[in-house]
């Protein structure tokens, strides 16, 4: 199977989402999150990521995760993840129990198209103050990806992860798994990264970014945001192809995300920053955009 048939089987197969002027999102990618480890990449922006999070929920955002949320290559299971980060997943559990949590699949958290295995681990937790078990995300589905489908214009916006272009990563996701545990994990502590991860190579980046503009473009340039290469994109629509990417939330001292709002998209970052006074504070800049959603128009 093709990168370009993995592609379609993501969109046709996907959750199909009305919005409208009126509908907010807040779309992350890669966060990573780990166990708090030295490994754990995630660590040292999570603060900035809980903020944003907050804020956003307040706001009346939806919030789409479109893949790697959870490391689940260097670490075994779901339990030591959310112990790292509980209040990461209360806020998350906030969404969801307001209908605005939608989670797609990565190729680290693979074993999340398993619905089973959903139900299984995520479903509740335990809670060590009362002994007993506390629901989380309860009746919660991941998907291969999710479509916006604007309810006057009937225009798209296709929702994925973007490991369907890179064919060791989605075909050969659990022997790369196996080498993340056994190899690279160990070696990333002393700081020697993962050759195979496209963040990491340049070379795979371009490969994997070249695939998924093929598949826009003989899809008549829908508009399609994806994760996997940690490399925002933000394109021009004027001589562009649709082709977006939030880039990730395991930038050093950021996290990017794009937000889609009054019919608008946008390119953000979330940061630290320090007064003149010596006060750490967190903020959110505008890298790109807003760019109505109508300028991007296909090639039908």
């Amino acid at each position: 199977m093709s990168s370009q048939t993995r592609l379609t089987n993501a969109y046709k197969k996907a959750l199909k989402i009305p919005f409208n002027q009126s509908s907010k999102f807040i779309l992350f990618s890669d966060c990573h999150r780990g166990d708090n480890s030295f490994a754990d990449d995630f660590a040292n922006n999570r603060n900035i990521y809980f903020h944003a999070l907050k804020q956003y929920y307040k706001d009346g955002f939806s919030y789409c995760e479109l893949g790697d949320g959870d490391e689940l290559w260097e670490n075994l299971g779901f339990k030591s993840i959310f112990s790292a980060h509980k209040n990461v997943y209360m806020i998350m559990k906030a969404f969801h129990e307001a209908n605005r949590l939608h989670l797609i699949w990565g190729n680290h958290d693979m074993v999340y198209r398993n619905e089973k295995y959903v139900k299984k681990h995520l479903s509740t937790y335990f809670d060590p103050k009362t002994g007993t078990d506390k629901p989380l995300f309860t009746d919660l589905k991941y998907h291969e990806g999710i479509v916006l489908q604007h309810t006057e214009t009937k225009q798209e916006i296709f929702l994925t992860h973007g490991h369907q272009a890179d064919w060791w990563n989605y075909i050969f996701w659990k022997w790369s798994r196996f080498m993340v545990r056994a190899l690279w994990k160990p070696l990333q502590i002393i700081g020697i990264h993962d050759p195979t991860s496209p963040a990491k190579n340049y070379k795979n980046l371009r490969k994997v970014e070249r695939k998924i503009k093929k598949w826009i473009t003989a899809n008549h340039n829908l508009i399609t945001v994806t994760g996997h290469t940690h490399r925002p994109r933000f394109p021009n629509p004027t001589d562009e192809i649709s082709f977006f990417n939030d880039g990730s939330c395991v930038h050093p001292r950021s996290v990017t995300g794009i937000e889609i709002e009054n019919n608008e998209i946008t390119l953000i970052k979330w940061y630290t920053s320090t007064t003149d006074e010596g006060v750490l504070k967190i903020e959110r800049e505008v890298l790109e955009g807003p760019r109505k959603l109508a300028d991007y128009k296909s090639s039908f």
